[in-house]
């Protein structure tokens, strides 16, 4: 995740390091606002809340900052006091998810399965809410609970022996692999049936496949079925395992 690229959003150098110094102080401290006001404050944390709920009943494409505003019964302008943008808020939303991801002590006796589970628990949170992937893959993060995730796969290959760059680099396509999963599924829900009505599971892909003329793809008609086959997470399951294969200890 380290490997992302700046995006249109993005922070100078010194934002950067004043945003992560600044969560960091909030994450040592446990600040909170004092209770006992007629109306609830506006926070960062209540601010998150409202934007998941947002996310889970209509996907993140269409989150807005003035839809959570609304949810938390206030305007916009509210919300910029504790939120720069909608950037920034997508970082912060991927943060909540990873802050819950449990990470091992890395063991270089069972590292693999160590790190098929965190790409799986990261996996899951992003299923929860439709599109949120895509906030994972906007800007560099600077929510230190999706640091947290990064530094606790980058030590997890490292335990198992990968050399540095091999290690930086696959936990980087892993995460990469993963939003790109999720947003898949979020877009098949979406999408689940066509302009006549039918519902386009692996069974209808797999009968459309056959229709194609044999002539011009004789590969894909006759192999249709593997194509589409696999179950639940057959296929997130085994490209992670094609990657974790391609680590080679003798090269660095």
């Amino acid at each position: 995740m380290a490997g992302r690229r700046a995006g249109r959003d993005a922070i100078s150098r010194d934002q950067w390091a004043a945003l992560i110094s600044a969560r960091n102080t909030d994450a040592e401290t446990g600040a909170r606002r004092s209770a006992g006001r007629e109306k609830t404050p506006i926070t960062v944390e209540r601010i998150i809340d409202a934007a998941l709920e947002a996310v889970e009943s209509a996907g993140f494409e269409d989150l807005t900052m003035r839809m959570v505003a609304t949810r938390l019964g206030t305007g916009p302008a509210s919300l910029y006091a504790h939120v720069r943008n909608r950037a920034e808020l997508g970082d912060l939303l991927i943060g909540r998810l990873c802050s819950q991801v449990t990470l091992p002590a890395p063991d270089p006796a069972c590292w693999r399965e160590q790190f098929m589970d965190v790409c799986a628990q990261l996996r899951d949170r992003f299923l929860r809410y439709p599109g949120i992937a895509q906030a994972a893959l906007a800007v560099v993060p600077a929510d230190l609970a999706t640091l947290r995730v990064g530094e606790g796969m980058l030590a997890i290959l490292l335990a198992g022996g990968a050399p540095a760059r091999q290690a930086a680099w696959t936990s980087d396509a892993a995460y990469l692999y993963i939003a790109g999963y999720c947003l898949e599924a979020s877009a098949a829900r979406r999408q689940s049936e066509d302009a006549d009505g039918r519902v386009i599971d692996p069974a209808e892909i797999e009968e459309r496949l056959r229709m194609l003329p044999a002539d011009r793809f004789p590969h894909t008609v006759a192999h249709a079925r593997e194509l589409t086959s696999g179950t639940g997470h057959d296929r997130f399951t085994f490209t992670l395992n094609l990657l974790l294969q391609g680590l080679d200890p003798t090269r660095p």
